[in-house]
């Protein structure tokens, strides 16, 4: 029987499903585990005297360890946890929350029927269109250049690249993971125009835009108290100062990356978030170049579950809920 289509969540609902699911796992299987502060607090989850890490499938985790270059990424500190921390003996890092999308990405693309060390499982590889013998990169700087807007003498190439992170690199694919993250991040348009390609690429004046106000003024109140009837209704307020910033900044700079390199990009979001799913198409309708477009990508992670294996389906399912259901899919640019 058909299930039915998945409905639209946003970043707080899905934040307290996720919340809600790893409490249970913890519980269940008595997992080293604590409540981040803050006002949308997630699970946290460490290794335990057993080896065990919640946040982990187990088959996942023990290849992370394995492996120097991954079990390195383990080790990014949380920026909360600088400024507060569960408990004073445990700095909790960014990929022990339940809610991190890089912990879910690693949890998928370590797991040794997905990559066994040399090459990708077939089905991966396909749907993602890339080499199986793609080695699974995470968390590299790629350097996006920008324009050399000092004048007066020359300047290294580490000077004129930012160092925008991608979450993972496979062969010449660039890939974003998202989960519970509210938006793909706004910036003021001189920000946006700093980067050599943006013109090249985009249709900058379609680049999507919001307007931020500053707080109302409002107009002094008139005292109807001894009218039966007022003769006028009161003014609404004032709107103060407006700015605009552009939205999908993340996903500009992730564009603008694989194109330096004659790459691919695809975003992994998850099928509830269709106000994620919106953003990055508003950010592809604005590319100008559609043999490059074609090089853009969307991918759900309920439609990449459908490639994993049996154990690892089971394990996304209950930690994240992540399931296929029929009408959720996003259609995938390839070349």
């Amino acid at each position: 029987m058909p299930q039915p289509a998945t409905p639209s969540w946003s970043a707080s609902q899905l934040r307290r499903d996720l919340r809600a699911r790893a409490n249970d796992l913890a519980r269940a299987q008595d997992l080293l585990h604590d409540l981040a502060p803050g006002p949308e607090p997630a699970i946290i989850f460490g290794r335990d005297e057993q080896g065990r890490h919640g946040n982990f499938h187990p088959a996942s985790y023990e290849n992370i360890c394995a492996d120097p270059s991954w079990l390195r990424r383990l080790a990014k500190p949380h920026t909360a946890s600088r400024r507060s921390r569960a408990r004073k003996d445990w700095q909790w890092m960014e990929l022990d929350s339940a809610n991190s999308s890089d912990a879910l990405l690693m949890n998928i693309f370590c797991h040794p029927k997905v990559f066994d060390g040399a090459i990708l499982a077939p089905a991966v590889a396909k749907l993602l269109n890339v080499d199986p013998t793609a080695q699974p990169c995470f968390g590299i700087k790629p350097g996006v250049p920008l324009k050399n807007l000092r004048k007066g003498r020359s300047k290294l190439p580490s000077e004129l690249t930012d160092r925008t992170e991608i979450d993972l690199q496979l062969g010449n694919l660039f890939v974003e993971a998202k989960l519970t993250e509210s938006n793909f991040q706004t910036a003021a348009p001189s920000l946006v125009e700093r980067y050599r390609d943006l013109e090249t690429i985009f249709d900058v004046a379609g680049l999507p835009r919001k307007i931020l106000y500053s707080p109302a003024t409002h107009p002094l109140a008139e005292d109807f108290s001894q009218l039966e009837e007022p003769t006028a209704s009161p003014s609404p307020p004032n709107p103060g100062p407006s700015r605009t910033l552009i939205q999908g900044y993340q996903l500009i700079r992730n564009v603008l990356a694989a194109y330096a390199v004659d790459a691919s990009f695809c975003v992994l979001c998850d099928g509830r978030r269709r106000d994620l799913i919106e953003i990055w198409y508003s950010i592809l309708s604005a590319v100008l170049r559609p043999t490059f477009a074609a090089r853009l990508k969307l991918l759900t992670w309920q439609e990449l579950s459908i490639t994993l294996p049996k154990d690892l389906q089971q394990f996304l399912e209950t930690k994240y809920g992540i399931i296929q259901t029929s009408g959720q899919g996003s259609p995938i640019f390839k070349p």
